[in-house]
């Protein structure tokens, strides 16, 4: 029971710990980007960023909180609506962090790419489109999310545990149909952004390779050369893609596990926790940590 007890308290300790340091990161990172849209003739780059951060505060809200009040057993602190609501932003917010980081890697791919290329025509003069963007985003995945705010209910409502990975809520048995086809547009979702994510990564590393062997060029013909700031931007965000990667595909990997395990594992399910919030807690510090180099690169531009 004691042990019990230790764990419980080491548990809501981490979680209270990560929760309150993501946050105070992301609002830090939010204030200071918009700070930065006002006063740099309304970047759209920066419109992304405040976005993401905007989407982090929200991820770590909606698991964040309830997971650190669940781990001290206070289970049935949500009502059926509480319960709605959390898991509906939850999902909200993963789908719009996956949008979010595609936008803001094809967006990147843009600024850095010559002028004369395809992608160079594609350069944006306003911050308007993107703006109409992220409203489809948060159109696009309501809708997608909008079969949660059915199924979901309180455990103390029932006491089936039809989900392995909740501390506090339960999903109704839906009819196959209906969850064939939101599981097909998530898949559908994923697959588009990851893929639009991919592409411009690829493109990214293809001009930061280009650029290398240019520096190394110069570097034979004793020429000094310093990296354009457009290339040092395209550098962070490729850093912020591959730990947002990691951590999804990671948590996907971790998620099917327990999805198809007969046995409650409680090591993979706090490990699973634990992902979800990875990258809403880790992607501020790294933004915070390049902060003065990005403002550099993007004033730059």
């Amino acid at each position: 029971m004691k042990l019990k007890m230790v764990l419980n308290i080491s548990e809501t300790t981490i979680f209270l710990l990560l929760t309150g340091l993501g946050t105070v990161a992301n609002i830090s990172v939010f204030v200071n980007y918009i700070c930065a849209f006002v006063g740099s003739g309304k970047k759209s780059i920066y419109l992304i960023l405040i976005h993401l951060a905007f989407t982090n505060i929200i991820t770590l809200f909606s698991k964040g909180m309830p997971t650190t009040i669940a781990a001290l057993g206070l289970i049935h602190f949500l009502g059926d609506i509480g319960c709605h609501i959390t898991v509906y932003l939850d999902r909200v917010a993963r789908g719009l962090s996956i949008c979010t980081n595609s936008l803001l890697t094809v967006v990147q791919a843009i600024i850095m790419s010559p002028r004369a290329s395809w992608w160079g025509r594609l350069r944006l003069r306003s911050t308007g489109p993107v703006l109409l963007l992220l409203l489809f985003f948060w159109i696009l995945n309501s809708l997608i999310s909008m079969n949660l705010l059915y199924s979901t209910r309180n455990r103390s409502t029932n006491t089936l545990q039809l989900s392995k990975n909740n501390k506090y809520c339960y999903f109704k048995k839906e009819s196959q149909k209906i969850n064939s086809i939101f599981l097909t547009l998530m898949v559908l979702r994923d697959a588009v952004f990851q893929g639009a994510m991919g592409g411009a990564s690829g493109y990214m590393v293809l001009l930061l390779h280009k650029h290398h062997q240019h520096v190394l060029y110069l570097q034979n013909s004793k020429l000094l050369c310093r990296t354009p700031p457009e290339l040092r931007a395209a550098q962070s965000v490729l850093l912020l893609m591959l730990c947002f990667v990691f951590f999804y595909s990671t948590d996907c990997f971790v998620s099917l596990y327990l999805s198809f395990s007969l046995k409650n594992d409680s090591l993979t399910l706090h490990l699973q926790e634990f992902l979800t919030l990875g990258y809403a807690v880790l992607s501020p510090f790294m933004l915070i940590h390049r902060e003065g180099y990005l403002s550099e690169c993007w004033h730059a531009q």
